[in-house]
């Protein structure tokens, strides 16, 4: 039976509907940054790299023994302010498995 060019143009466009909608196409990464507010006070910003918010999503202090210093969640506008911890830090956003971003305390911008 001989297939018609519409046949095969309809078929193209499924698969490139699919192909859209692709969980692959839909990903996006964590990115978060942090700043010195003065001294003593930080603040971060978390989201996803396709611009969208992450309100909510946990944003711990972990210290290098790995010891939870200041446990944290993502406010409505996707910000955390916390008391700078003595010694040395990370910060990590962690949005589930994959989706974790980490910053070291050395490179809060000052």
């Amino acid at each position: 039976m001989k297939q018609g060019l519409l046949y095969w143009g309809v078929r193209a466009g499924v698969v490139l509907g699919l192909a859209a909608v692709s969980p692959v196409t839909l990903a996006h990464n964590p990115v978060a940054q942090c700043e010195y507010v003065n001294d003593h006070t930080i603040r971060c910003q978390g989201g996803y790299s396709d611009g969208s918010l992450a309100p909510g999503v946990t944003m711990d202090v972990i210290s290098y023994e790995e010891e939870i210093l200041i446990p944290g969640e993502l406010d409505a506008d996707s910000k955390i302010v916390f008391e700078k911890p003595d010694g040395e830090f990370y910060i990590l956003f962690d949005a589930g498995p994959g989706h974790v971003f980490e910053i070291d305390y050395t490179g809060i911008a000052p």
